[in-house]
């Protein structure tokens, strides 16, 4: 113990303080325990770097601060010297972008702790900490959809597809419908743990169509794959088809193994048509199509996009699969994974 620091009358005094805070929080927590908790660290944050800067208490601080507090506070999991560390980074972090940290102040005590940490360790801005922390409440993602959405990044693709989206529907719903298309989509379909079960091997390969949702993004309700229309007497199958509950209408989505070319945007149209004049109802808004290619040129997709009417995005997609070797030669391949979600092409 640092016992020049325990006797020393600011620090003691400061200490009781901080202990009658902490049962303040306590009784609080009961009814709202993380927002309260957090609440309570921004303000610990905020103390331990003030005392810092103003208290001559040595190196030695944080690790006598963690002794008794935990002493104190037996049960209380949050007085790790580590923890403390956290604290104090996540305060600085926040703090520091003076002229955003007003807004989402607030909102970082309504997510969970963890999240909290995630999103400071791996974001490489606050911009895109403040993305993060928004679409956790908006989504209320779990930490590991949270830590699979940061790896993807997320941020960088989001909005950033060629469409022609202004030019063929109205506010607000052309910028909702950009905000929802991302370039590249990455769609991880297997990850299993180091000691998986024949049981794990099962759920994976259930889940296809579970991530494929979790990466096309809060909003997609599945319809069906090979969805089948008949238009005179000849019938066709489009290869997935959604139905969108924020943009309220239905999104057709075309899958392509190679490079863009631009007879797809014309089938699609057809596609996006058909499903306006047989599934669109009064309260629906008008169909969106999206293109997802191995490959695309962005001029050439800019120019097959100009003349059509119908709203259409066109993105690149990334296959992967995290796999343990001895396990890669029993799973589908990326063909047969392309396949399974759009039929043949």
């Amino acid at each position: 113990m640092n016992s020049t620091l325990f006797q020393n009358t600011e620090y003691k005094h400061w200490l009781k303080d901080l202990k009658q805070k902490v049962l303040q929080s306590q009784l609080k927590a009961v009814v709202k325990v993380n927002s309260t908790l957090l609440q309570f660290y921004w303000e610990l944050g905020e103390e331990i770097v003030f005392r810092q800067k103003q208290a001559r208490w040595g190196d030695g601080f944080l690790k006598q601060l963690s002794q008794d507090l935990m002493a104190e506070f037996p049960e209380m999991k949050g007085f790790s010297k580590r923890n403390l560390e956290q604290i104090r980074k996540w305060y600085l972090y926040w703090s520091s972008a003076t002229e955003i940290a007003q807004q989402p102040v607030s909102q970082l005590w309504q997510i969970p702790w963890g999240h909290n940490l995630k999103i400071i360790a791996q974001c490489q801005s606050v911009e895109e900490a403040v993305y993060y922390v928004q679409n956790t409440l908006d989504n209320g993602w779990s930490r590991s959809v949270l830590t699979h959405q940061i790896e993807s990044g997320l941020w960088q693709r989001e909005g950033k597809a060629i469409n022609n989206f202004y030019e063929t529907l109205p506010e607000p719903q052309s910028d909702l419908a950009q905000q929802a298309l991302k370039d590249p989509y990455v769609f991880d379909f297997l990850t299993l743990s180091k000691q998986h079960s024949e049981r794990e091997l099962e759920q994976g390969l259930i889940e296809h169509i579970t991530h494929f949702l979790l990466e096309l993004g809060a909003g997609f309700a599945y319809m069906g794959k090979q969805y089948p229309i008949q238009v005179g007497e000849r019938d066709f199958f489009i290869d997935l088809l959604f139905y969108h509950a924020q943009l309220h209408c239905y999104v057709v989505i075309e899958l392509k193994i190679g490079d863009f070319e631009p007879e797809h945007a014309g089938k699609l149209n057809f596609y996006i048509k058909a499903i306006d004049e047989q599934l669109r109802r009064e309260a629906d808004q008008p169909t969106i199509g999206i293109l997802l290619c191995k490959n695309k040129d962005s001029l050439v997709a800019e120019y097959a996009l100009s003349g059509i009417q119908k709203p259409i995005g066109v993105s690149e997609y990334q296959l992967t699969q995290s796999l343990p070797k001895d396990l890669q030669s029993k799973l589908p391949s990326i063909e047969d994974i392309e396949n399974e979600l759009g039929g043949e092409l």
